[in-house]
C-alpha cells in the first residue's frame, strides 16, 4: 500500500502537543513531510523552548506516523524556533530582545519576584536565550535570590552596562548600584527613569525573552511603566485568598488599559502540603485563580504550592529551578513556563522589521 503524505497528516492531526493542546498539523508545526517509499521524513518545529520535551515530541510523533499502513521507518526532526511577536502600539520592540513578558502582581507579598525568577530560570533550562530585570526599584531581591548580591555590572564604555549572567540567565538590577541598606526614596519620575535606563542602557544579548519583574502594585509608576516598555504579554501573580485577587484583577485591568495582552495567571501559594506527615491544606482558599481566570477570560498557567524549601532556596541563592532541578516544584515551573511560551508564540508576530522606511525627497 502506498504512503502518501495527506495519510500522514492525518496521522499528525491525531496526536496533540501536550504544551500546546493542539494538534501538530494546526499550529503548522509539522513541516517537510517527505515520502519515499515506505520511508518518511519530516520536521516538527516548535514556537516555544521545550529542551526537556524534545526526544519524547520526537517519539511520538515517530510513533504515530509508524501507524500509518505502509510506513517501514520514520525519521522526525524536531527543533525550536522563537521569533519575535508584536508590542503595544507607538512603542517598537527592544534592540536584541525578540520578546519582552512582564510578571506583575496587584500587591506585594505573593511571591511575585521569586516566580519571576525561577520562570526565567525555567525558559532558560529549557533551551531559551533568557534576561531578568529587576524593575522593582524600591526593593530589588533579585541580587539576593540569584546569589549575585555585592556584585556590580562592568561597563565598556561608560554609557551603558553589561548584564551578569548567572545560571544562563542574563540579570540587571537597580540592587547592583545600591548599598543594600539604603533605602531608596525616589518619587514615580525618578524611578521611571532609573527604569528606563537600566532596561536601555543595558547590552542585553540576543534574547528570546526578558522577563520584567514589575514593582507590586497599580499606581501611578506602573501604569507609567506599562506604557513605555515594549511588552509583548504580561503574567499576573496572585494567591488564592480574596484580598489578593481582588488587587489582582486591579493589576490585569492595568495591563488591558495600555493594550498589553494577559498571558494568564499563576497562583501561588496554592496549597501547603505537610512536610512531617504530607497532609494537604489550603491555608488561602481554594479555586480563587481558576474563578478569576473564567470571570476574565483568560488561562489558569499553572499552582504553585507554599513550599518552605522555595523561600529557603531563594534566600540561599540557588532557586527551586537549579537547587531542586528534579523536584515537584521545578517541574510546576518549566510546565508553567513552557506555557507561558506557547501563549507568547500564539500572538501576532511582529512585523516592524520587515518593512521598508518610505522618504520622500523633493527632486
Amino acid at each position: 500500500m502506498a504512503v502518501t503524505i495527506e495519510a500522514v497528516q492525518a496521522a499528525l492531526q491525531g496526536l496533540i502537543d501536550p504544551n500546546t493542546q493542539k494538534d501538530f498539523v494546526s499550529t503548522r508545526s509539522a513541516r517537510n513531510i517527505k515520502v519515499d517509499g515506505d520511508k518518511v521524513t519530516l520536521d516538527i518545529e516548535l514556537g516555544y523552548p521545550a529542551k526537556t520535551q524534545l526526544e519524547p515530541i520526537r517519539l511520538a510523533v515517530e510513533s504515530a506516523v509508524k501507524a500509518v499502513p505502509g510506513v517501514g521507518s520514520v525519521e522526525a526532526n524536531v527543533s525550536v524556533n522563537i521569533v519575535a511577536h508584536a508590542v503595544q502600539r507607538n512603542l517598537k520592540p527592544l534592540p536584541g530582545v525578540k520578546n519582552i513578558i512582564a510578571v506583575a502582581s496587584g500587591k506585594g507579598g505573593v511571591g511575585k519576584s521569586t516566580t519571576a525568577v525561577n520562570l526565567a530560570l525555567a525558559l532558560a533550562r529549557e533551551g531559551a536565550s533568557v534576561g531578568l530585570l529587576d524593575a522593582d526599584i524600591y526593593g530589588p531581591s533579585v541580587p539576593q535570590m540569584l546569589g549575585l548580591a555585592g556584585r556590580q555590572p562592568d561597563t565598556r564604555d561608560g554609557k551603558s552596562m553589561e548584564p551578569i549572567t548567572t545560571y544562563g540567565v542574563q540579570t540587571m538590577s537597580i540592587g547592583f548600584m545600591v548599598d543594600v541598606d539604603s533605602p531608596m526614596v525616589w518619587r514615580g519620575p525618578m524611578v521611571t527613569q532609573a527604569l528606563e535606563q537600566l532596561l536601555n542602557q543595558t547590552n542585553w544579548k540576543e534574547l528570546d525573552y526578558l522577563i520584567v519583574d514589575m514593582p507590586p502594585g497599580t499606581g501611578d509608576t506602573q501604569l507609567t511603566l506599562a506604557q513605555k516598555v515594549p511588552v509583548t504579554g504580561a503574567v499576573i501573580v496572585t494567591t488564592p485568598q480574596d484580598i489578593a485577587l481582588i488587587d489582582a484583577c486591579k493589576g490585569l485591568k492595568m495591563f488591558e488599559k495600555v493594550g498589553i495582552p494577559i498571558l494568564g495567571l499563576i497562583e501561588n501559594m496554592s496549597i501547603h502540603i505537610c512536610s512531617k506527615c504530607g497532609h494537604e491544606e489550603h491555608i488561602f482558599g481554594q479555586g480563587g485563580g481558576e474563578q478569576m481566570c473564567k470571570d476574565y477570560g483568560t488561562e489558569l498557567l499553572g499552582a504553585l504550592p507554599l513550599e518552605l524549601a522555595i523561600r529557603e532556596m531563594a534566600d540561599t541563592g540557588k532557586p527551586t529551578v537549579v537547587g531542586a532541578p528534579d523536584s515537584r516544584a521545578a517541574e510546576l515551573y518549566l510546565a508553567i513556563a513552557r506555557r507561558v511560551a506557547v501563549k507568547v508564540a500564539e500572538r501576532a508576530k511582529d512585523v516592524s522589521g520587515k518593512f521598508p522606511n518610505i522618504v520622500i525627497q523633493n527632486t
